[in-house]
C-alpha cells in the first residue's frame, strides 16, 4: 500500500470484521474460563505474578497494590479495579468455595460492603494454590509473549485441582456467558476416579453414574437445593435451573410467639438486599405477619431474626419469604468453557475428561522434562565414576597438560567421554575423592538408574500416568477435602399455593358495579337480632352489594353469569380489601363482557370430593353437571348452560349425586325434589324445568337439602324466619310447591329477596343495598311454621334493602367481646380488625 492513496472499503465488511475481532477479543481473553484450569486469563495472571514474586504460603503478605502494580506492568494492561476485583473474589469465602488467596485486612463482606483500597489490604497465595501452580518450571505448559513481548506467561497453569467445577465461574461474554457453580472437592476427586476407572468405556459413563458421586454444586453460603431435576439436566447438556433456598429454623419465644432464624442465604444473595426486600414486603403489607426484624449476624456465624405476630402460622410466614423475597433464588447453570480456544458448552462428563486430558499431557510433559534430565545427570555421573575408576591416570593426565582445552581434550580420548563429562571432572572438587563421597556418587547414579527406567515404562504406558491423577487427586481429597455445606433436597420439595397462602375463611363480595373483594370473615362481628350492622363498604357512589360468597383463601371461586358462562379464579388471587374497602373491579380477574354481570359464586375446595354442579335460572329452568366439566375453565371463559331468550341463569349450587334440592320464588313458593329428578347433562345441554311458576312470579334461590336444617328466607326490609325442612314434603319437579311465607308478609315488606339452608349452630350475614353487614347467629332467629309471617332480623335505615344472605358456616366455640364504639369508615384495616373482632 502506497502512503496517500485512498482504498474504498464496503463499511458493512469493516463492520462486521472489527466487531467479531473486539467479541473474540473479549470471549478469549476476558470473560470465559478455561476449560482446563478453570481460570480467565486476569485471574491465571494475578496467581502467576504473586508465585514469580515469590508470595506463598508460608511467606510474609504483601501489599495488594504491589501485586496489582505487577499484574499491570508486565502481564494484564487493564485498569488496576479490574485486576483489584477479580483478586479480592479469589480471597472471598463467601465467593469461592476453596480460596485462592488467602487474604489479610478487609476484602468485602457478604452484607455488600466494599474492600478497603488496596493501598491498605495485604495478600499472598493460599496453601491450596500450590496445587494450582505446581511443576509450572518444568515444561509442563505452553508459554507466550505478553502484551509488549518483553516478558513470556504461561498459556493456562498446570492446575491439578479440577477448579472449573471446584470454585465455578461467571462472566457475560459477547452473544454468550458463562455460570458454572462450584463443587466439592471430596464428591469431584470420587467422580473423576470413577471416570478414570472407566477411561476405555467413556461412553458408558452415565450422568446417573456420576451423580452417585458427584451429587451436586456445593456453594460456599451453604444453603438447599430443591430437587436433583435441574442439577440433572445442567449435568447432561450443560444447562439448567438449579432452584436454591436460604436455610432457617422457627424457634418459640416466651408468650406463645414464634421467630424464624435464617443461618444460611443463596449463593451470590446480598444479605443487605435481603433484609431490604423483606421490610419492603411489610411495609407494603403483603408480608403481614412479621413484627420485627434485625440482623445478629458476628463472627460466630450468620444469624437473622424475624419475629413474628401472636397469631402468625410461622410455616406460612417462612413459605412466603421463600416465594416472595430472593430467601430463594435461581441459579442458571449455563456451563460455558474455552476448549481450544473455541467456546463450548460442556457437560459434566466432558467437562471431568477435558480436566483428566488436561493432567495427562502436563504430567507427560512432566514426565519428559524429569527424564531429560536424570539422563543428563546420569550421563555425567558416568563421566565421574569412570574418573574414579581410573583415578591416577586421570590426574596424572590433568597434571601434564599445559591447559584446560588440552586436559579436556585428552579426557575425552583417553576414556571416549563426552564434553560435557570431561569438564565434569575437570570441576570436581577434590573432596569428591573421598571414599564417602564415592559410594554417594555411585549411590545416586544407582537411584538415577532406577528414575528413568520408571520415567521411561512412564511414557510407554499411558495408563500409568491416569493412575497417578486417580492417585493425586484421592491425596488432594485427604488433604484439602471437607464435608458438604449445600443439602440437596428430594423432587417435589417446591413451594406451592398451599404452603404460602394462610387457610382462611374469607367473605367474597361482588358490587352491582363488579367490583369484587374478599375479607377476613371475622372482621364482620356478630351481633343480636335487629342489630344495625356494621359498616361492610363504603357506597358513596351508589353501588350496591349484589353477591357474596362463603369461602376459604384456597378455594376455587366459580363465577356464574346472567348469559350462562362460567370463570374460575382462586380466592387468594381476589383482592385482599378492609371490611370498608371497594376492591377492584372483577374485569381484572376474568374476562367478563361488559354486557355480561355475575349472577352466581360457588366456592370450591378442589374438584375431586364434590361431584356435580346444579344451576338454576330466573325462569324455574334448572340443570346438573360434572363439575369436572369445569376443571380447567380458560380464562375469557366457557358455556355452563345456554339459555332461552329473556331467562337468566341466578344460581349454582355444588351436589354429591343424592341430595335433595329446593327452589324458591318471590312470591313465597317452595318446591323440594330429588337431584337425580335432573339428569346430568353436557355443558351444551340447557337444562329441564324445574318449577312450575305462577304469573309474574321468579326463582329467588336454590339451594341443598341437609338433614336436621332449616330453610332461611329474608325480604328486603329486613324480615324473616326459619322453618324446617321437614315442613318441605318432597314433590316431584316441575310442580307448583308449597307456601314458604305468609302472603300478607309480602304484601307489606316485599318479596323474598334471599333464601338459604341453614343449621342452628351456624352464622349468616346479609349485606344491605346501602353497604351495612351484619352477622348473624341463626339460633338467635326464630324457628316459625312454614306459613307464618317471621320477624324483623335486619334494623335497616328507611331507604335501605337487603340485597343478599350469606350462610358463614359453625359459629366460633367462644365468641369474642364485642367493643362498644363503632369503628369509623376511615379506620385502618388494623385499627378495624383491633375494634371489631369475630
Amino acid at each position: 500500500m502506497r502512503i496517500g492513496k485512498i482504498q474504498p472499503i464496503d463499511i458493512d465488511v469493516e463492520m462486521r470484521s472489527a466487531y467479531l475481532d473486539y467479541a473474540m477479543s473479549v470471549i478469549v481473553a476476558r470473560a470465559l474460563p478455561d476449560a482446563r484450569d478453570g481460570l480467565k486469563p486476569v485471574h491465571r495472571r494475578i496467581l502467576y505474578a504473586m508465585h514469580d514474586m515469590g508470595i506463598r504460603p508460608g511467606t510474609p503478605y504483601k501489599k495488594s497494590a504491589r501485586i496489582v502494580g505487577e499484574v499491570l506492568g508486565k502481564y494484564h494492561p487493564h485498569g488496576d479495579a479490574a485486576v483489584y476485583d477479580s483478586m479480592v473474589r479469589l480471597a472471598q469465602d463467601f465467593s469461592m468455595r476453596y480460596l485462592l488467596i488467602d487474604g489479610q485486612g478487609n476484602f468485602g463482606s457478604i452484607d455488600g460492603d466494599s474492600p478497603a483500597a488496596m493501598r491498605y489490604t495485604e495478600a499472598r497465595l493460599a496453601r491450596i494454590s500450590d496445587l494450582m501452580l505446581g511443576d509450572i518450571d518444568k515444561d509442563t505448559v505452553d508459554w507466550g509473549p505478553n502484551f509488549d513481548d518483553s516478558l513470556e506467561e504461561p498459556i493456562v497453569l498446570p492446575a491439578q485441582l479440577p477448579n472449573l467445577l471446584l470454585n465455578g465461574s461467571s462472566g457475560i461474554a459477547v452473544g454468550m456467558a458463562t455460570n458454572i457453580p462450584p463443587h466439592n472437592l471430596r464428591e469431584l476427586a470420587d467422580g473423576i476416579a470413577y471416570l478414570i476407572d472407566h477411561w476405555d468405556h467413556l461412553d458408558e459413563v452415565t450422568v446417573e453414574d456420576l451423580m452417585e458421586l458427584i451429587s451436586g454444586p456445593d456453594f460456599p453460603t451453604g444453603g438447599l437445593i430443591m430437587g436433583a431435576e435441574g442439577i440433572r439436566s445442567a449435568y447432561a447438556t450443560g444447562k439448567g435451573r438449579i432452584i436454591m433456598r436460604g436455610v432457617a429454623s422457627i424457634e418459640d419465644t416466651k408468650g406463645g410467639r414464634f421467630r424464624i432464624i435464617v443461618t444460611e442465604i443463596p449463593f451470590q444473595l446480598n444479605k443487605t438486599t435481603l433484609l431490604e426486600r423483606i421490610a419492603q414486603l411489610v411495609r407494603d403489607e403483603r408480608l403481614d405477619q412479621i413484627s420485627d426484624l434485625r440482623d445478629e449476624s458476628d463472627r460466630e456465624g450468620m444469624r437473622i431474626v424475624i419475629e413474628l405476630k401472636r397469631s402468625a402460622s410461622p410455616r406460612k410466614v417462612l413459605n412466603q419469604l421463600y416465594k416472595l423475597t430472593p430467601l430463594q433464588s435461581t441459579f442458571g447453570v449455563n456451563l460455558l468453557a474455552l476448549v481450544e480456544g473455541e467456546p463450548r458448552l460442556l457437560s459434566l462428563r466432558r467437562a471431568l475428561q477435558i480436566y483428566v486430558e488436561h493432567r495427562q499431557e502436563v504430567l507427560t510433559r512432566r514426565t519428559r522434562f524429569e527424564l531429560r534430565k536424570a539422563e543428563e545427570r546420569a550421563h555425567i555421573l558416568e563421566g565421574l565414576r569412570i574418573a574414579l575408576e581410573f583415578l591416577d591416570e586421570v590426574i596424572a593426565l590433568i597434571r601434564a597438560s599445559k591447559s584446560v582445552d588440552e586436559a579436556r581434550t585428552g579426557l575425552m580420548t583417553r576414556f571416549n567421554l563426552s564434553e560435557v563429562q570431561a569438564q565434569a571432572i575437570l570441576d570436581m572438587q577434590l573432596r569428591r575423592l573421598a571414599a564417602l563421597e564415592r559410594a554417594k556418587i555411585e549411590a545416586e547414579y544407582q537411584e538415577l538408574a532406577a528414575r528413568i527406567s520408571f520415567l521411561r515404562d512412564l511414557l510407554d504406558h499411558p495408563e500409568k500416568i491416569l493412575q497417578i491423577i486417580k492417585t493425586d487427586l484421592l491425596e488432594l481429597k485427604e488433604k484439602f477435602g471437607d464435608g458438604r455445606r449445600t443439602q440437596i433436597l428430594p423432587d417435589g420439595s417446591g413451594i406451592e399455593d398451599e404452603d404460602v397462602i394462610p387457610q382462611e375463611h374469607v367473605l367474597v363480595t361482588l358490587t352491582q358495579d363488579n367490583f369484587v373483594k374478599r375479607t377476613l370473615a371475622r372482621v364482620y362481628r356478630a351481633q343480636g337480632r335487629g342489630g344495625r350492622g356494621v359498616v361492610g363498604m363504603n357506597t358513596r357512589d351508589e353501588d350496591q352489594v349484589v353477591q357474596a360468597l362463603s369461602a376459604r383463601t384456597l378455594d376455587y371461586v366459580l363465577f356464574f353469569t346472567n348469559k350462562g358462562r362460567i370463570y374460575s379464579e382462586r380466592a387468594f388471587n381476589l383482592p385482599d380489601a378492609s371490611r370498608t374497602g371497594k376492591g377492584l373491579p372483577i374485569v381484572n380477574f376474568i374476562s367478563l363482557p361488559p354486557d355480561e354481570r355475575v349472577t352466581a359464586m360457588v366456592a370450591v375446595p378442589d374438584f375431586e370430593h364434590a361431584t356435580y354442579v346444579t344451576m338454576a335460572t330466573v325462569g324455574g329452568r334448572i340443570k346438573r353437571v360434572q363439575l369436572s366439566e369445569f376443571n380447567a375453565v380458560r380464562p375469557i371463559g366457557i358455556i355452563a348452560m345456554p339459555l332461552e331468550e329473556g331467562d337468566e341463569l341466578g344460581w349454582a349450587r355444588v351436589t354429591s349425586g343424592e341430595q335433595e334440592l329446593i327452589l324458591v320464588t318471590e312470591r313465597g313458593q317452595a318446591l323440594r325434589f330429588d337431584e337425580n329428578e335432573v339428569r346430568a347433562m353436557g355443558r351444551t345441554a340447557s337444562g329441564v324445568w324445574g318449577i312450575r311458576l305462577a304469573a309474574g312470579d321468579r326463582v329467588t334461590s336454590l339451594d341443598v337439602v341437609e338433614p336436621g336444617a332449616d330453610l332461611l328466607v329474608v325480604t328486603p326490609r329486613g324480615f324473616g324466619k326459619r322453618s324446617s325442612l321437614d315442613e318441605y314434603a318432597a314433590k316431584g319437579r316441575y310442580t307448583g310447591g308449597v307456601v314458604t311465607l305468609a302472603q300478607s308478609r309480602l304484601d307489606k315488606d316485599g318479596r323474598i329477596v334471599s333464601s338459604r339452608v341453614v343449621q342452628e349452630d351456624e352464622e349468616v350475614a346479609f349485606f344491605s343495598a346501602g353497604g351495612i353487614a351484619l352477622r348473624l347467629r341463626v339460633k338467635d332467629i326464630p324457628r316459625h311454621g312454614r306459613a307464618s309471617s317471621g320477624v324483623r332480623l335486619v334494623q335497616l335505615k328507611k331507604d335501605d334493602t337487603v340485597a343478599v344472605m350469606v350462610r358463614l358456616g359453625p359459629a366460633p366455640a367462644v365468641e369474642p367481646a364485642i367493643p362498644t364504639v363503632e369503628p369509623s369508615p376511615l379506620a385502618s384495616p388494623l385499627e378495624e380488625t383491633a375494634s371489631a373482632p369475630a
